[in-house]
């Protein structure tokens, strides 16, 4: 009973370590995607402060202002001028297309140009990461000069669906990491090694489980890990028939594959080793399983 106990707190001592792991690499994940998304917004707001300032040069205006660029909702931003301009739609949509290519996060947008006085659509063209979805019309014509105001708006599935896919993709590895790590280090379960009992007698066998060895007559036969969980399972119940299904669980489960006539193997290996002393016999019991004789 200490055994399992100690067995069941290894496990679960192991479990709570990787639970905290996994808490503190999404807390890391989560600050340092915030991070990232931060220095996104302030890249992407450099790169419609450069639109401007193209549209502006290409108006023939190289001394008045883009006025600061203002953020209208979590996807929407608008580059408005300090004086009047005129634009071409080829220029505009160009423009765009090229500056924009530079944000990984722009894949889809909408852009109106828009009228100060009265926020009127004066022209206005939708951009697809699939090109042959894109929206341009009005193409080859100058637009007259005036007071205008570029709204672009961007489809809302960059910054943070990127961050949501950084955090799911960490727990996913974690989660693959954590498996393999409970794989090998969990504790074995019916390992002699760790019993309290380093030795059982068997009529005139000492079993000797801690140092995987029979002491017959003062001559010692070595045994391999698996005959002594076999063993141990024996003299655990001497007299008694052990399920043949029990073995198999008890020994190789952990091991991830059963493979049927393994059993049988190690069996006929024990007897032969056991065979020192008359009065000890695995036999077997059919429909059932074995059973570990020892006669007195």
């Amino acid at each position: 009973m200490l055994n399992i106990r100690n067995l069941l707190f290894g496990r679960r001592k192991y479990l709570w370590g990787l639970i905290l792991l996994l808490l503190i690499s999404v807390i890391y994940v989560a600050f340092s995607t915030t991070g990232s998304e931060d220095f996104d917004i302030a890249r992407r707001e450099v790169l419609l402060r450069k639109i401007g300032d193209e549209l502006l040069t290409q108006s023939g205006d190289n001394k008045s202002r883009v006025l600061p660029v203002k953020k209208i909702t979590e996807n929407e931003y608008q580059i408005s001028f300090e004086n009047q301009l005129t634009f071409q739609p080829d220029s505009l949509v160009n423009t765009t297309r090229r500056l924009l290519a530079e944000d990984p996060l722009a894949r889809d947008y909408v852009v109106n140009v828009l009228n100060c006085d009265n926020s009127s659509v004066a022209y206005g063209y939708a951009i697809s990461n699939n090109k042959k979805d894109d929206i341009v019309a009005c193409r080859g014509r100058v637009q007259p000069k005036g007071c205008y105001i570029v709204n672009i708006k961007f489809k809302p599935v960059g910054i943070n669906t990127a961050k949501n896919g950084y955090v799911l993709g960490s727990l996913s590895f974690l989660a693959f990491v954590g498996l393999i790590f409970l794989r090998y280090v969990k504790p074995r379960r019916t390992l002699v090694d760790d019993q309290n009992t380093d030795t059982v007698t068997l009529g005139s066998i000492l079993f000797d489980a801690k140092n995987r060895k029979l002491v017959i007559n003062g001559n010692t036969i070595n045994l391999t890990g698996t005959e002594t969980r076999v063993l141990h399972i024996f003299a655990s119940a001497p007299n008694q028939a052990i399920e043949r299904s029990r073995l198999q669980k008890e020994i190789w489960e952990d091991e991830g594959v059963i493979v049927g006539r393994s059993l049988d193997m190690f069996i006929s290996k024990l007897r032969k080793k056991l065979e020192l002393d008359p009065n000890i016999n695995i036999v077997v019991i059919r429909g059932k399983g074995y059973k570990l004789e020892v006669s007195s």
